[in-house]
């Protein structure tokens, strides 16, 4: 990886980053010279890619449950105590499982809002105090989703947890725009992670219909046909961490090959 570039001496924090989109952006990050801090809650990815990016410039901090202020607080201090303030947050930590409404628990219904929205609030609160001192060039990317601008039946919880999080990211970027700090969410439709194969494991263990089948679900709404690539969604963050975008701020950017968001 390169060890200059756009963000050398930038400290970013990646929640989410040991698999799938996480991950991508860890790669784009380190590859124009950022430090990155990968947080997530299992240590073994992780620590699978700080060796890949290489050590010098990644710090690993397991346990880092966005729904647990202790967490949060603990591994940011140690965060800190490698690269300095964190000035890149990247809220990419969540999760998505589907029911059918009448079948949506109580407590399903409160985990997903607690790790996708209630996760971005704590982080950004976390990390916030870091952002304002450095001021100008400061960063915060939301990873939304479509589901945070239209609605897709069998995920409900996911749906309204998305819409919270673009509405967090405007109402913050309004209130940080005088400090030079962007606040922007960006909007992957149907991606090639693993929540995408465990999902279309679901649907072929619950329906007995075939594997492509069950992919053609996720493809038909891209007018492209096909599941959008982890590296795609890391380049639109890349680009909205950069200087050039220092006049975008309280976006949502879609990358879903084309499906049009209901306005």
């Amino acid at each position: 990886m390169a060890a200059d570039g756009k963000f050398k001496g930038r400290h970013a924090l990646v929640t989410g980053a040991g698999s799938g989109i996480g991950a991508a952006i860890v790669r784009a990050l380190s590859s124009e010279g950022a430090r990155i801090t990968l947080a997530g809650r299992r240590r073994e990815p992780l620590e699978k890619l700080a060796h890949e990016i290489g050590s010098a410039n990644s710090f690993v901090a397991d346990g880092f449950d966005v729904t647990d202020r202790a967490a949060i607080d603990a591994g940011l201090a140690e965060a800190r105590k490698a690269f300095g303030p964190v000035d890149i947050l990247i809220n990419n930590a969540g999760e998505a499982p589907s029911a059918p409404f009448e079948k949506t628990t109580a407590d399903l219904w409160s985990q997903i809002i607690n790790v996708d929205l209630n996760g971005v609030f704590n982080v950004t609160q976390a990390v916030l105090p870091d952002l304002k001192a450095h001021g100008e060039g400061a960063r915060i990317i939301n990873l939304a989703s479509t589901a945070g601008l239209k609605g897709y039946a069998y995920v409900s919880a996911y749906c309204a947890a998305k819409h919270g999080v673009i509405g967090m990211t405007r109402a913050l970027a309004l209130e940080l725009a005088k400090k030079g700090i962007t606040v922007n969410a960006v909007c992957p439709g149907f991606t090639d992670t693993p929540i995408i194969s465990r999902s279309i494991a679901e649907i072929v263990a619950k329906t007995g219909r075939s594997a492509e089948e069950a992919l053609s679900e996720f493809t038909r709404a891209n007018p492209q046909g096909r599941l959008v690539n982890p590296e795609e969604v890391a380049d639109a963050v890349l680009w909205l961490a950069s200087p050039g975008a220092s006049s975008i701020t309280g976006q949502s950017i879609v990358v879903a090959g084309g499906e049009i968001m209901a306005g």
